[in-house]
């Protein structure tokens, strides 16, 4: 059964930055690419970011792109997300998902995922 278990969220001040984890179980990680997604208070989930399956190659929304990173530690069946100079509107819950299909690309389309973490709240104050 693939599991994936978000950690590292929390409350940090406007301009501060945090490090999520998203470690996987269940199946071999490093064939799929993850996404990471987010869900704002009212609004509907949003893309944010997808890493390649290799680490290669990764995608942001513009949102946040220049400010948050993705990278992977296949050894450790773990993907990051970097987030730096954090904003308010960055506040939500955090979500990462695999790709069903090995050896493809991440897409920002949520359908496209099949396993899903339970998510980590991210609190930015101003």
């Amino acid at each position: 059964q693939v599991q994936l278990v978000e950690s590292g969220g929390g409350l940090v001040q406007a301009g501060g930055s945090l490090r999520l984890s998203c470690a996987a179980s269940g199946r071999t990680f490093s064939i799929y690419s993850m996404g990471w997604f987010r869900q704002a208070p009212g609004k509907e989930r949003e893309f944010v970011g997808t890493i390649s399956w290799s680490g290669t190659s990764t995608y942001f929304a513009d949102s946040v792109k220049g400010r948050f990173t993705i990278s992977r530690d296949n050894a450790k069946n773990t993907v990051y997300l970097q987030m730096n100079r954090l904003k308010p509107e960055d506040t939500a819950v955090y979500y990462c998902a695999t790709r069903p299909i090995p050896y493809s690309r991440g897409t920002a389309d949520e359908n496209d995922y099949d396993y899903w973490g339970q998510g980590t709240q991210v609190t930015v104050s101003s």
